[in-house]
């Protein structure tokens, strides 16, 4: 990554998913469960340390639903590892890393179109703003007004102590 630019040290993703966290919380306050969909693979990662914050702070359930996406499909074509039907009558939340174009996005949006939900939010931790689609987000990290060539690098480690948001 040649000129790379430090967006996001690990201890400001960290705020930015806690501050994400709680407004989940305060959005969704009356609620019993709500299932949070991570879009694989960085998507998921923020979804499962969005509900390790909400564990903590929340009074309701939370359910991890990971979505395995083919982004380079002309059509809908996703797999999950749990049913998506239990998500019915449910607050869903749809993780994801960067908001570019919108199109994962809107194929995250195609896996719940069958099923009744009570609302859908979406979350993610770079919102660029150059959709191309008709997609919002509920929840963003940061926004970034950036020039269309260049490319947010989203660097997740395990233990978190090495996570960054780069411009490149």
């Amino acid at each position: 990554m040649p000129d790379k630019i430090l967006i996001l040290n690990h201890q400001q993703i960290q705020q930015k998913i806690d501050r994400i966290a709680y407004q989940i919380l305060e959005d969704n306050f009356e609620e019993k469960e709500i299932i949070v969909a991570g879009i694989l693979s960085q998507g998921s990662v923020i979804a499962q340390r969005i509900i390790t914050v909400l564990q903590s702070i929340a009074p309701f359930t939370c359910t991890l639903i990971n979505i395995k996406l083919d982004k380079d499909s002309s059509t809908l074509q996703f797999s999950t590892d749990r049913d998506v039907a239990e998500c019915s009558n449910k607050v869903v939340i749809l993780v994801d890393d960067v908001l570019n174009s919108g199109k994962t996005l809107a194929y995250g949006f195609g896996v719940f179109l069958d099923v009744p939900l009570k609302k859908l939010r979406t979350v993610v931790l770079v919102d660029r703003n150059h959709k191309s689609f008709p997609v919002s987000t509920d929840y963003a990290g940061i926004a970034l007004s950036t020039v269309i060539k260049q490319h947010v690098y989203v660097s997740l480690s395990e233990s978190g102590d090495e996570d960054a948001v780069y411009l490149g």
